[in-house]
């Protein structure tokens, strides 16, 4: 699905590299029309072109002196040009192909092969758009994160305060960023009452992700399992976005214990969890289940990948949305 996204980029590149061309062209018979000299002048550039390689094929002349003479000639055209487009105020890189990144000339790709700063920035705006997050993460992200909001004083019978909790939770997210491309089979399990962080706290390492170019998919559970029942059982569903469940550098299964759960629910959370695990793609988790919970609900294959392969993070202390 990666692969898709990065074709749909190039396929830009190269309409914006048409659409260049094509506003260069317009431009210079704007020029052409206002100064009719400009138009001579180049054409006897081209002449002077075709010159070069008939001299240097027919003639019996030093090919270093023929390169010496066209070489003058065309500086002194050039500098004809630049004066007369000096004269009719005209910017000297007005005839010039125009290109949104001067960095990689709208290529995608800078000299050296390496993608430019605007391809990773494509990506990362195209990801935003299938991720359904492009709003909530601007308000919604580390450097909005407010430890202050929770509690300091002790909290039923943890062992630390809401803020100490949340304060190791936050360290553990960010180092999950931080050591993301790391082959280190991370995978984060919130779990905890509504009101205590968890989505503020999963969109706030989307965001981190999705600044770094990563491919991060967020959805509930009721809405993954939706996806692939409808490609499953009525075949006119969005396969890539199926698809990407599996293959996203970071999938986000918001509100596990929402969607009906049965045979089918249970063997298709599995089947994502078991591939992405097989296949070193990491995943978060959030529910308002508990452990407890979560075994009684969905079946042992589940319940041990998640506890085995898993971080998991307990949220607990005061409903902040209340508050």
């Amino acid at each position: 699905m990666k692969n898709a996204i990065i074709k749909d980029i190039l396929k830009k590149y190269e309409k914006k590299k048409d659409l260049n061309k094509q506003q260069q062209e317009r431009r210079i018979q704007e020029i052409y029309a206002k100064v009719p000299e400009i138009k001579t002048i180049d054409e006897k550039i081209k002449q002077v072109g075709l010159s070069l390689s008939k001299s240097l094929l027919h003639s019996s002349e030093n090919p270093h002196d023929i390169l010496i003479n066209l070489k003058t000639s065309l500086e002194k055209l050039r500098q004809e040009k630049a004066i007369l487009l000096t004269e009719n105020n005209i910017p000297l890189e007005y005839l010039e192909e125009q290109y949104h990144c001067r960095n990689c000339k709208d290529t995608g790709f800078l000299p050296a092969g390496e993608k430019c700063s605007c391809f990773k920035q494509q990506l990362i705006n195209h990801t935003y758009s299938m991720s359904n997050l492009s709003n909530v993460l601007k308000k919604e992200n580390f450097h909005a994160f407010n430890i202050n909001l929770f509690s300091d004083e002790a909290y039923e019978n943890q062992e630390k305060s809401p803020r100490e909790n949340m304060m190791e939770i936050l360290n553990i997210c960010e180092g999950f960023v931080f050591n993301f491309d790391s082959n280190n089979e991370e995978n984060l399990f919130f779990y905890g009452a509504t009101g205590l962080g968890k989505t503020f706290l999963a969109n706030c390492i989307a965001k981190a992700l999705l600044d770094k170019g990563k491919v991060v998919i967020y959805q509930t559970a009721f809405k993954i399992l939706e996806i692939l029942e409808e490609v499953r059982f009525q075949n006119n569903g969005d396969k890539e976005k199926a698809q990407l469940l599996f293959e996203a550098d970071l999938l986000i299964i918001d509100d596990l214990g929402t969607e009906m759960t049965n045979s089918f629910t249970n063997s298709e959370l599995f089947n994502i969890i078991n591939s992405r695990l097989l296949t070193s793609k990491k995943t978060i988790i959030s529910t308002n289940f508990t452990p407890k919970e979560i075994m009684d609900t969905y079946d042992d294959r589940i319940f041990s990948r998640v506890f085995a392969k898993y971080t998991i993070l307990k949220f607990y202390g005061k409903d902040l949305r209340w508050e």
